[in-house]
């Protein structure tokens, strides 16, 4: 039976809310391999699930032995992880993907001892960020076509079921409702304790994913060419800086502050109680 032969972390969460920062954090340990990039692999093992869900011949098979070929399918999805990691000889790899949010269920089957980090950040400050950063970039459009509605329908589109913001949300949401047993795979980090306490913060989750502390020189981090922000429009940059500073903090609409507040009070309650 074939095993995953890395300890992988899997990092999720919102959108603006310091995957990134984490992804590079992580790297400064010298037994953990991040190259700082969201990776691609969540949505291969989902894609490749869905075709050879829809493979006549591979459910004949199942129909003839399924235990078998079952099992075959285990080790083949782990043989695949395994080969995206292989360049690498180090014990600890990250792997970041919002889309893993939504595959515990996968993670459960091929990797039963998984971590997921998952970060998160004040939504006020997250529609903040997105929409300051669309000012300064309103001659490109988002992927999702918003530049032309108003600032308001711009934070109802973001933040609604299927939205950037909406739907990872109501995922971490839905999180809440899993078996204790998977609650432990799962470790939020809040966006404003990161970056205010780095160190404090990073030696805990180091801990928690099984690796020794590390000193992080927080003045003077590995600085790594970044992804292509363009498959993004330029609306969600992933910039990496050689010293962590706090950003600045931007004021919302109160109608916009509110509405958001009513539909999401149960994450405020959750992660910022008494701050609203």
């Amino acid at each position: 039976m074939v095993i995953i032969n890395k300890n992988i972390v899997y990092v999720a969460g919102l959108p603006r809310s310091g995957s990134t920062l984490m992804c590079q954090l992580l790297g400064e340990h010298p037994d953990i391999y991040s190259t700082g990039h969201s990776s691609p692999l969540a949505n291969t093992v989902k894609t490749l699930r869905a075709r050879l869900s829809d493979d006549p011949f591979l459910l004949s098979q199942l129909d003839v032995d399924f235990d078998l070929v079952y099992q075959r399918l285990t080790n083949s999805f782990r043989g695949f992880m395994n080969g995206w990691f292989a360049e690498t000889d180090k014990p600890i790899v990250v792997d970041k993907n919002r889309g893993w949010l939504n595959g515990l269920e996968t993670l459960v089957q091929l990797d039963p001892d998984f971590k997921m980090v998952i970060c998160i950040r004040d939504l006020n400050q997250i529609f903040a960020s997105i929409e300051n950063r669309h000012q300064k970039t309103s001659l490109i459009d988002f992927p999702d076509d918003m530049a032309d509605l108003t600032t308001y329908e711009r934070a109802e589109k973001l933040f609604a079921v299927q939205g950037v913001v909406g739907r990872p949300l109501r995922l971490i949401g839905q999180l809440q409702d899993v078996p204790k047993e998977l609650q432990s795979h799962l470790y939020y980090v809040i966006f404003e304790d990161l970056v205010s306490n780095p160190v404090r913060v990073m030696n805990e989750v180091y801990q928690w994913i099984g690796a020794d502390k590390n000193k992080i020189d927080t003045n003077n981090l590995t600085v790594k060419p970044h992804e292509s922000d363009s498959y993004y429009r330029f609306k969600y940059p992933h910039n990496t800086h050689s010293s962590i500073k706090p950003p600045s903090v931007h004021s919302i609409p109160n109608r916009i502050g509110n509405d958001i507040y009513k539909e999401f009070e149960w994450y405020f309650k959750l992660f910022y109680p008494g701050k609203h």
